[in-house]
């Protein structure tokens, strides 16, 4: 569950709740009079290889210099 922390109680403790974002990974919610206004959380890296994160995603041509007609758009259809 994410922890909610007023501003005050964040600024005292600041590098506390630092800490501990970057041992659980949670998120931390800092409200101000009780209304969420920001979410602390750890940076998402994807240390994947590019060509494995865009793999099965790119569509094959056998021809790519062939005319495409109208009904090929499927946002036509």
């Amino acid at each position: 569950m994410t922890a909610h922390i007023s501003k005050s109680k964040f600024k005292a403790k600041a590098l506390e709740y630092f800490r501990q974002i970057e041992t659980t990974g949670e998120p931390v919610i800092i409200t101000d009079n009780g209304k969420p206004t920001l979410e602390i959380r750890p940076v998402a890296s994807d240390k994947r290889d590019p060509f494995e994160i865009l793999k099965g995603s790119v569509l094959r041509y056998d021809d790519p210099f062939e005319p495409v007609g109208l009904e090929d758009w499927e946002a036509l259809k």
